[in-house]
């Protein structure tokens, strides 16, 4: 099992940037696929972006221009950039690492508020 910290979280008003990184265990980091995720208050949790091993990378209609998703395998860490913010984006953001895709960071609060 792949362990997974993310950090990076705040308070950003609308209009702003965050970075957010999500640094894994073990030695197969650089065979995995990785994902962020991110969940409200009495909500589903929502798919925001999906990197493969090769690069190939996915994202959701609603961060589509606006978020980035990278990797640098040398530091087992992926990362979600996040540009223009806007106040719906606020959540908890988590990583994700497949397959299996069981393995689960305990996420990091982004809350973009005037």
């Amino acid at each position: 099992q792949v362990r997974l910290v993310e950090s990076g979280g705040g308070l950003v008003q609308p209009g702003g940037s965050l970075r957010l990184s999500c640094a894994a265990s073990g030695s197969i980091f650089r065979l995995l696929s990785m994902a962020w995720h991110r969940q409200v208050p009495g909500k589903q949790r929502e798919l925001v972006a999906v990197i493969s091993s090769g690069r190939s990378t996915n994202y959701a209609d609603s961060v589509k221009g606006r978020f980035t998703i990278s990797r640098d395998n040398a530091k087992n860490t992926v990362y979600l950039q996040m540009n223009s913010l806007k106040v719906e984006d606020t959540a908890v953001y988590y990583c994700n690492a497949g397959p299996p895709w069981s393995s689960w960071g305990q996420g990091t609060q982004v809350t973009v508020s005037s």
